[in-house]
């Protein structure tokens, strides 16, 4: 299963310190998402996962734009960490 592909990427000390961060929150739902999309290869008419799925990639989608408003330094370089695209509307 894909659970703790990236725990490595942020480090237990910072996840103590940072844990409510952006850059941690996208992690998760990086996770999540992860999860949940190897989860729904099985099982194709679980429509309450795909539910919760489109919820999560909603949310991660509204971090990652706050994020590249704020500081597209911090956004440019989660984006190449957790291997995700970048948005068509900025």
């Amino acid at each position: 299963m894909v659970k703790n592909l990236f725990s490595s990427v942020i480090s237990q000390e910072e996840k103590k310190e940072n844990g409510g961060s952006v850059e941690f929150q996208v992690v998760s739902f990086t996770n999540k998402i992860r999860r949940l999309t190897s989860h729904l290869e099985l099982h194709k008419k679980d429509y309450l996962s795909q539910r919760g799925l489109r919820k999560i990639l909603g949310k991660r989608q509204r971090l990652l734009s706050y994020l590249s408003k704020k500081n597209k330094m911090r956004y440019k370089e989660l984006i190449t960490k957790l291997d995700i695209r970048e948005s068509k509307t900025q």
